[in-house]
């Protein structure tokens, strides 16, 4: 079996001084790297004090999906002769949090919206999304649904 190895560095950049002394004390500000790569500012969700410019968790995971199902949706559409000329997903996802502070998602939903060169197979092309989504290996990892509302035109 092929293993492919994926490393990040997370930094910690919230420390206002007196590091996690209380629950307010602190910034959930940090960044993410990976070698060769911009950093990404990262934070909590606003609703857990979060700063609100920066990408937090949640975001990345449904960024996360939707990437990869665009990126399996393209090669299949270059494998089967379909062009792609504009591809746009307006992906989002619901977490619900339990009563004990606990989280967890519950849904991601893709919707992408495609453009195709004239004269091509809608038909194919919208079908292309169901078997991409077979194959995205995020999709394949997490164990809630991920659901799809594609749109061809």
């Amino acid at each position: 079996m092929k293993q492919h190895t994926y490393e990040v560095q997370i930094d910690w950049t919230g420390n206002e001084g007196v590091g996690t002394r209380s629950y307010t004390a602190y910034r959930r500000d940090y960044t993410i790297a990976a070698a060769g790569k911009p950093q990404l500012q990262g934070s909590s969700d606003p609703a857990f004090r979060g700063d609100a410019a920066r990408y937090n968790p949640e975001e990345l995971l449904v960024a996360s999906l939707s990437a990869c199902h665009m990126l399996w949706y393209l090669h299949l559409c270059s494998t089967h002769r379909i062009t792609v000329l504009e591809y746009v997903d307006a992906a989002s996802g619901v977490m619900e949090e339990s009563a004990d502070g606990l989280g967890a998602f519950v849904r991601v939903v893709l919707k992408p919206t495609v453009k195709i060169a004239d004269g091509e197979d809608q038909t194919k092309a919208l079908g292309l999304h169901t078997e991409a989504h077979g194959f995205c290996y995020i999709a394949r990892s997490v164990k809630f649904p991920v659901e799809l509302a594609p749109e061809v035109s």
